[in-house]
């Protein structure tokens, strides 16, 4: 594999810090990373839900309409330009999920929800190849890696840029997915100009690429001497199960004795990938739980290294069943910082939960709660905030991440660098140190 021997590691400070929303690989219109199947089971009927059902006894909707007309009255009368119908209706649907005050709840348009759903989330996508994650208090948007060979690449941006405009219009402050999907995603081979402020230099920088085809693997790996084998996972996507076990297969037969799993900067992503992986690594147990409103959830856990869930709609098999009574039981450190979060924590979680796994690095983001998406039969959709969910042994890590066994921070001088090797990364060497020193994998460290 090209580059083994080094990964794109180099994040500024302040990303280090930021609070992570999501991380997307640009040619990607993502954003939702976690679908809930259970509230679309359990609290809505059928598949799609009607606008005639969004009444709630929360709001006094008798008075809102009343002064909503009275409002309209005075556009009708006053209002010097020509009003956009539409575009209002549009308006008061975001104002009402604004309104919860859930950074990660929000309201897609017909036009929005298609671009959204066009995503392409088998790691194959056309863009620049560059991945970022956006500040949900301040929708800042930061590059955390950029992919060599890639268009990104070749322009020279660097992890830590800030991106301010897409072919010179101001995208400050708007949803991360919708930007990646309505500006810089495009047709191969046309160009995009992404302005971005480098905080090194102070100054901003205009990048002008030309969209290409971009494969992305979601999972690296790679033999490392003393027979530790280091697999590397920077999101989970549809095919990041697979990739993670053909990995795990090809270190067992270079003859791996112990393993570090990066999950460094992973965002998260399909719940199922996530479940998936810890199935195939436990023996059977609980992975998470999921918990609704109404006080029902659902429990996702291995059975005969099958990944099986108990939902309100009864027991379902995974749909990518690994083989029957597959587990590994060797000693397993798993990296995680600020930037682990959702899916990643679900999966470090359950593995430090189950004994087989330490945490090394810095405290996770902390993000314990599920989104489901719920489309209306006009074609648009809201994104919502559903379920909590909980390790094997009850913890509600949302809030509060979590903390690591071994905690090392990564050395300052390696913060501003765009390409660190894994003999450089102190965390690494970290995990590498631990496991040498330690027999049987869930172990206090020394």
């Amino acid at each position: 594999m090209d580059g083994r021997n080094k990964f794109w590691k180099g994040v500024l400070a302040g990303a280090l810090v930021t609070a992570l929303a999501g991380l997307v690989v640009i040619g990607m219109a993502t954003g939702i990373w976690v679908v809930g199947r259970g509230v679309m089971e359990n609290q809505v009927s059928g598949s799609r839900a009607s606008r005639s059902e969004m009444g709630g006894e929360s709001l006094d909707i008798g008075r809102i309409s009343q002064k909503m007309a009275l409002i309209q009255k005075i556009i009708d009368e006053n209002y010097l330009f020509e009003e956009d119908p539409e575009l209002v209706e549009s308006g008061i649907f975001m104002g009402m999920m604004a309104g919860l005050g859930d950074p990660y709840s929000t309201y897609y348009t017909e036009e929005d929800f298609e671009e959204l759903m066009d995503n392409n989330i088998e790691g194959e996508y056309c863009g620049i190849g560059a991945m970022i994650s956006q500040n949900r208090e301040t929708m800042q948007m930061t590059i955390i890696r950029v992919f060599e060979g890639t268009p990104s690449a070749e322009a020279g941006m660097l992890p830590g840029d800030v991106i301010t405009a897409v072919d010179g219009k101001n995208v400050t402050g708007m949803e991360l997915d919708l930007v990646v999907g309505s500006y810089i995603k495009g047709e191969e081979g046309t160009d995009v100009t992404v302005t971005v402020y480098r905080e090194t230099t102070d100054e901003y920088l205009d990048f002008t690429m030309t969209r290409s085809n971009i494969e992305t693997p979601t999972v690296e790996h790679e033999m490392l001497p003393d027979g530790i084998g280091y697999v590397l996972v920077t999101q989970f996507e549809g095919v990041t199960a697979g990739q993670f076990k053909a990995a795990v297969e090809d270190l067992e037969s270079q003859g791996m004795e112990k393993l570090i799993i990066d999950l460094r900067n992973n965002p998260g992503g399909l719940l199922d990938a996530a479940v998936e992986m810890a199935a195939y690594m436990l023996p059977d147990g609980t992975i998470v739980r999921t918990e609704y409103k109404n006080g029902k959830g659902d429990d996702y856990f291995s059975e005969d290294g099958k990944l099986m869930a108990e939902t309100t709609a009864g027991t379902r098999l995974s749909q990518y069943p690994m083989e029957d009574g597959h587990e590994m039981d060797i000693p397993v450190a798993i990296l995680i910082n600020g930037n682990s979060a959702s899916a990643a924590e679900v999966f470090a979680g359950a593995m430090r939960d189950h004994d087989r796994a330490v945490l090394v690095g810095t405290t996770s983001f902390g993000k314990g709660i599920v989104q489901s998406v719920i489309p209306f039969t006009d074609g648009d959709a809201i994104k919502i905030t559903t379920a909590h969910y909980f390790t094997p042994s009850g913890y509600d890590l949302h809030g509060k991440g979590l903390e690591p066994d071994v905690e090392v921070e990564l050395s300052e001088e390696l913060l501003l660098q765009a390409e660190i090797s894994l003999e450089e990364d102190n965390q690494i060497q970290a995990a590498v140190q631990y496991l040498n020193e330690t027999a049987e994998p869930g172990e206090e460290a020394p």
